[in-house]
């Protein structure tokens, strides 16, 4: 039996960059395939060829032993290759019958479209009311909008890019029961994610790139997690380095009853949220993206303003009614989740952007005066600390690519030192080794005295930071438990929204 996908010598330049070099591999009918590698390494670029978006430079792609030109999207889903983005393509306001009708290729008559919108549904188990308003639905039922908008036109391969990026474990589950079932039937699946324990679970092949090249094509069954993910960067992986007879100091931020107004159409606030964090400790905050993350980091870093001024205090001092300069001032740093933009300027160099967040703190303005000499040598530590790849501080932001500028931003907070830090997403988009490198640092500053805020969508991460867990839902937080008493589970549970049964619950060990 012929492969179902075949690439061979697959090669694609841009400008400056050759985002893919050489790529030869091949994908069985029924196999759930994963493609594997670090931000940059040419997963995006592959995959868009493959669907049709973008065309080799060299090189040529067999469907089901024949050469194909897959000229455009339209062309892929013809032959029957489906995708799922990463990123839903959904309009809020449409119901999810008419987000699928919208996303279909053929015009098909309602009555017949809504009949095999059900027979999906029921023989895949992606139960959803086909009439229900999207705005009105979870993330995990959004994402089934997709998966049923891609098997309506009955694909021979499913490409699914980081599809549990925003699921509760217990959505991934459910996700893995459909993908086996399809791949039980023939389809093949080629499967994008940097959550390699996933990979292990439910991949039969594991294709790896690393800087547009193909290193190693490997049973995922037979690999650790940490020889992946050093297949992927190149280099071996550090472990985080715990001091030893750690201890925890008096509570040092101590939020109560924090609240946040709407905003927006899309703004979850919080709401009546209190945790507090004690000086050497890391608080880590799980929940799906979209649940009131952003708000929280805006009213604890100033950027959001209290009506009480008693809703967040530094080692007893009132800070809610100060805004993110004094708040700075007194010892509270924050990384927002978007860093192009909000955490760093793109057209300013990256001394103006070190400028920006630590002049009060490291003295790099005088009397009203920009003392550039000091900005300049402390952006010059923070590129060797944190291996920024940048040609020095005169380079700009927006010159960097996005795991280099996370890098940066890390490094620029971490190294003010500060009482508090409060970080979300800390390391969206950098490689394997770049991420040990930030979390030892935030280990190592916890150590050194501060209290650490982590909020973030990677559960994986917040196990292996945290030493408190706490769980928001839309823009409530569960009640805090220590990382070692409380289950994935129950953290799930927390996240899907069920609350007083998990928390009322005796702690089940992780």
């Amino acid at each position: 039996m012929p492969y179902r996908l075949e690439l061979t010598g697959i090669t694609k330049r841009f400008p400056g960059v050759l985002a893919n070099d050489n790529v030869s591999f091949a994908v069985k009918p029924g196999e759930i395939h994963a493609l594997l590698g670090e931000n940059g390494a040419g997963k995006s670029t592959l995959v868009k060829m493959i669907y049709g978006i973008m065309q080799p430079d060299a090189g040529e792609i067999r469907w089901d032993g024949q050469v194909v030109n897959i000229a455009n999207p339209k062309d892929a889903r013809r032959l029957g290759v489906g995708m799922v983005f990463q990123h839903f393509s959904l309009f809020e306001a449409l119901t999810v019958f008419e987000n699928i009708a919208l996303g279909m290729d053929a015009k098909i008559p309602p009555r017949e479209l809504e009949a095999r919108i059900r027979a999906v549904m029921t023989k895949y188990g992606l139960l959803l009311d086909p009439h229900r308003t999207v705005a009105t639905l979870s993330v995990g039922e959004r994402q089934r909008i997709e998966i049923v908008r891609a098997l309506l036109l009955d694909p021979k391969l499913l490409i699914m890019d980081e599809p549990t990026s925003v699921l509760t474990p217990q959505e991934v589950e459910a996700l893995f029961v459909v993908l086996r079932l399809l791949a039980q039937q023939g389809c093949s699946i080629l499967y994008i994610s940097h959550k390699l324990h996933e990979i292990k679970a439910l991949c039969d092949t594991a294709t790896i790139l690393r800087a547009g090249k193909l290193v190693d094509t490997c049973d995922p069954r037979e690999e650790t997690s940490r020889s992946m993910a050093e297949k992927m960067i190149g280099a071996g992986l550090r472990d985080i380095v715990r001091s030893e007879g750690r201890t925890m100091g008096l509570p040092k931020l101590v939020v109560s009853r924090l609240s946040t107004h709407k905003t927006g159409h899309f703004d979850v606030p919080v709401n009546d949220v209190s945790f507090s964090v004690r000086a050497g400790e890391i608080f880590g905050i799980a929940g799906v993206a979209g649940n009131g993350q952003n708000a929280l980091l805006d009213a604890l870093s100033g950027e959001i303003v209290s009506d009480d001024k008693d809703a967040v205090t530094l080692d007893g001092n009132p800070l809610g009614l100060l805004g993110t300069t004094k708040r700075r001032k007194r010892g509270l740093c924050a990384v927002p989740e978007e860093r192009n933009g909000h955490a760093a300027v793109g057209d300013f160099t990256l001394s103006d952007n070190s400028v920006l967040t630590a002049r009060d703190r490291l003295g790099m303005v005088i009397m009203g005066l920009l003392n550039s000499g000091a900005a300049k040598t402390y952006t010059g530590r923070v590129i060797a600390d944190f291996a920024v790849k940048a040609l020095g501080p005169a380079s700009t932001a927006g010159s960097l690519s996005g795991g280099n500028l996370q890098k940066f931003i890390m490094g620029r907070e971490i190294l003010q030192k500060p009482s508090v830090l409060v970080v979300s997403q800390p390391t969206w988009g950098v490689d394997a080794g770049a991420a040990a490198a930030i979390h030892q640092a935030l280990v190592d500053l916890a150590a050194a005295g501060s209290a650490i805020v982590v909020i973030s969508q990677d559960l994986d991460e917040l196990l292996a930071l945290s030493d408190t867990l706490a769980v928001i839902n839309m823009g409530q937080l569960s009640a805090s438990r220590a990382v070692g008493d409380v289950s994935v589970e129950e953290i799930g549970l927390l996240m899907g929204g069920v609350h007083q049964s998990v928390e009322a619950s005796d702690a089940v060990p992780a």
